[in-house]
């Protein structure tokens, strides 16, 4: 594909979900070669998702070079779009072991077939980190959300947790906090350009180890991204980092509740291996 005017194919999964109306969608495009950083984000803002992953068959066998686009602009790494671009490339070949690469890093992502029938991604993070942020950060972004520090949960401070891009974690006390998210977009937007941030994870603990998250996305373009594999990943590192959780453990994170696209992420901590595994089904979009 060389002409950069063509349309290329554009396939749409939904990720995290067993149904086409749930977790988030993604688009998919199996054959980018030849396209411009100009054309890709054209195709991803005409599409409108979260993210759309741009794919470029490497040298070796299940080897891929990927690219992420939101409807604003290229992103390093997303979670949901990896699961979605895995299973596509197994519908098409059958499932198996695919290797991204992508800004971020090398992405191991391996595909089996459920008793269901359903395909399921499993994708293995880059290296995470965490970090500390600062009290005037947390500050600014909490009167932006329209939050107060009351409303956060004490025992899972603020930090920011990297595992492909960067999210500012912020942990509600309560359901009802989490569900009532109106928030100053532009400013926020501007906040997290300025600090590096892809989108803020947002959290609130039902159970050890079972949670609900919602991500706003503004400099995507996205008010809310439904469900979010990349922040899943930062943020199972940024557990084990506070000592909240204690590897080896398997936490579930309820996505996309609160805008009528319920997913569920499964999200792995290895007691031998630092780097996190995220899961979850995804299913064509007809």
């Amino acid at each position: 594909m060389t002409d950069d005017a063509a349309t290329p194919a554009i396939l749409r999964y939904a990720a995290f979900t067993t149904r086409p109306e749930g977790g988030n969608p993604a688009g998919v495009v199996l054959d980018a070669e030849g396209l411009t950083d100009h054309r890709m984000l054209a195709v991803a803002a005409g599409l409108g998702y979260s993210e759309t992953a741009f794919l470029t068959a490497g040298a070796a066998g299940g080897a891929y070079r990927v690219r992420y686009f939101s409807p604003l602009a290229e992103v390093p790494f997303c979670g949901h779009a990896t699961v979605a671009a895995a299973v596509a490339l197994a519908d098409r070949t059958g499932p198996g072991r695919f290797v991204f690469g992508t800004a971020a890093g090398e992405v191991p992502v391996e595909v089996d077939r459920g008793a269901d029938g359903v395909l399921r991604a499993t994708l293995t993070s880059v290296e995470p980190r965490v970090e500390e942020v600062s009290e005037a950060d947390v500050d600014e972004a909490l009167a932006l959300l329209g939050w107060a520090r009351t409303d956060l949960d004490p025992q899972l401070p603020p930090r920011v947790a990297y595992a492909g891009a960067r999210h500012l974690v912020l942990a509600a006390a309560t359901r009802d906090r989490l569900a009532r998210l109106d928030y100053d977009v532009d400013g926020l937007a501007d906040h997290m350009r300025a600090r590096d941030l892809t989108t803020l994870q947002l959290v609130w603990r039902e159970a050890a180890e079972v949670f609900h998250v919602r991500d706003p996305f503004p400099v995507g373009g996205v008010v809310e991204d439904p469900a979010t594999g990349a922040a899943a990943a930062a943020f199972g590192a940024y557990l084990r980092e506070q000592g909240a959780v204690t590897a080896p453990a398997v936490l579930t994170l309820h996505q996309g509740e609160d805008l009528g696209r319920p997913g569920v992420l499964r999200v792995e901590l290895r007691a031998e291996d630092r780097r996190i595994r995220v899961s979850g089904a995804a299913v064509p979009i007809p």
